[in-house]
């Protein structure tokens, strides 16, 4: 399949295609003889992966840093791994919590507007 069709698939951009393939974020895409890349399940399988992991908040950074650890020795580097993993699991969390506060917040200030979030709004606008 080509980049279009795999962009589509993927819901990626073919530019953060060609980049994760760029910076080594997925290995490299075979190609027909035309030099036009086709890509096959695993590559598919590893833009899944990679999307997954940046919409879990891992950096470009951590996910190379992961991904070459797999490559770098598949048993020895399985605690690290790991432990990247739970540290973005964590993260998100975090983040869960303070969008959870912050929805909590705002459905407060809706069922509260007339009588406190439309005094606040005058607070905002007025001289006094």
């Amino acid at each position: 399949m080509n980049i279009k069709k795999a962009a589509e698939t993927t819901e990626l951009t073919a530019d953060t295609i060609r980049y994760y393939e760029r910076v080594g974020i997925i290995g490299a895409v075979p190609r027909l003889e035309n030099g036009i890349r086709d890509f096959d399940e695993r590559s598919l399988t590893q833009l899944h992966f990679a999307k997954i992991m940046r919409n879990a908040g891992m950096s470009i950074e951590a996910l190379k840093q992961y991904i070459d650890l797999i490559y770098e020795d598949n048993e020895a580097t399985i605690p690290a791994r790991k432990a990247m993993l739970v540290d973005a699991a964590d993260e998100m969390d975090q983040k869960i919590n303070d969008l959870v506060v912050a929805r909590d917040y705002l459905r407060s200030k809706v069922d509260n507007y007339y009588g406190h979030m439309r005094d606040m709004e005058q607070k905002l606008v007025s001289d006094e």
